[in-house]
């Protein structure tokens, strides 16, 4: 299946427009966690936190993956074809079940615990945006400079 040029125009746009909210949302969640552990009312910050998570920053995950996905069967790219492709799909299929899996119930505890969440948990609150902001911005290097080459023969 390969996409008309206008479909691949806007599958791409819309790639990009949820990738930069992605990391918006990881941004916010990364000043979040900051202003927690830097002593911030946690009665505040702790229910943003997992508003935000649950609300903007899961699902974005999750049409950021989709779309991606269909942006690369699309297209020339290939899901696999290429390797900077097929790096981007390994760390964004990490990053998401990453994120439904692991980070998912720290939301929902932030949500509900607010000032009662432990502090092993708060730190788990600044330690993942650190993390997921290190690999969105390694997928946007990769997505750029396109390094690695071609992993399969033409077809």
């Amino acid at each position: 299946m390969t996409l008309t040029p206008r479909w691949r125009k806007v599958v791409l746009t819309l790639h990009v427009i949820t990738s930069v909210g992605l990391l918006g949302a990881d941004l916010v969640l990364l000043t979040l966690g900051a202003a927690g552990m830097a002593g911030f009312d946690p009665a505040v910050v702790y229910p943003a936190t997992g508003l935000i998570g649950l609300v903007l920053f899961a699902p974005l995950a999750l049409v950021m993956w989709v779309i991606g996905v269909v942006n690369a069967v699309g297209t020339k790219w290939g899901l696999i074809r290429y390797w900077w492709v097929a790096v981007k799909l390994v760390i964004s299929t990490a990053f998401l079940l990453l994120v439904l899996i692991a980070l998912r119930p720290l939301l929902l505890d932030a949500l509900h615990l607010g000032a009662d969440l432990p502090a092993r948990q708060r730190a788990s609150l600044l330690a993942a945006p650190i993390v997921s902001t290190t690999l969105l911005a390694f997928a946007t290097i990769v997505s750029v400079f396109k390094p690695w080459g071609r992993r399969t023969a033409a077809a």
